[in-house]
């Protein structure tokens, strides 16, 4: 779910995608395929204010297990020919990773060294295109569907996200969806969703 991001993995996710599928943790940064393919793309500031760096690292801890554990589920699936929630979940991080990666690892950065230095609280700018709305939109309802199936546990180790990081999670893809949407930041402490 969401500890803090390890410096120097390979893969690195677009803003809201707080992992990548062998664990790595990040939410956004460079890819070996040098990140954004449409250059140009017009870049928007989205002010993610008064980050709870603990709740974040819990949250990237949650994600990366459940990542580890859709990713052998996903190869056994790819390997049957069935498209169920793992694959798609793996395959959309994917996706994201090669469309949005690059951006923001200054912000990725300072989110490590915030938790590591022990902060409760951080503000962000990240730069992000237009389009990074649907695709947070999508990552949203995708992860609120890999919840309800650790919930039914048939599958999984991995539990559901607890309520205070599903709020967080939400929150954090919300000001995406928000801001592109011509909406004002909402801090974390204020976000009512």
């Amino acid at each position: 779910a969401f500890a803090p991001p390890r410096r120097g993995r390979k893969h690195d996710l677009p803003p809201g995608v707080m992992t990548d599928a062998s664990g790595g943790t990040r939410t956004g940064g460079v890819t070996d395929t040098g990140g954004v393919t449409d250059a140009s793309s017009e870049l928007v500031d989205i002010a993610v204010q008064r980050i709870p760096v603990a709740i974040w690292a819990r949250t990237q801890e949650h994600i990366d297990e459940l990542l580890r554990e859709f990713t052998l589920i996903a190869a056994r699936l790819h390997e049957s020919g069935t498209v169920d929630l793992p694959v798609r979940l793996i395959d959309l991080i994917e996706e994201l990773t090669q469309r949005y990666g690059g951006l923001n690892t200054d912000q990725e950065n300072r989110l490590a060294e915030a938790a590591d230095a022990g902060m409760a609280e951080i503000d962000l700018v990240y730069r992000v295109p237009r389009d990074a709305a649907s695709a947070s939109i999508r990552l949203r309802d995708i992860l609120d569907e890999a919840d309800a199936y650790c919930r039914a546990g048939t599958h999984l180790l991995t539990l559901a996200t607890p309520p205070d990081l599903v709020r967080f999670r939400r929150w954090f893809l919300d000001e995406f969806i928000d801001q592109l949407g011509g909406g004002a930041p909402t801090p974390f402490p204020d976000y009512q969703g």
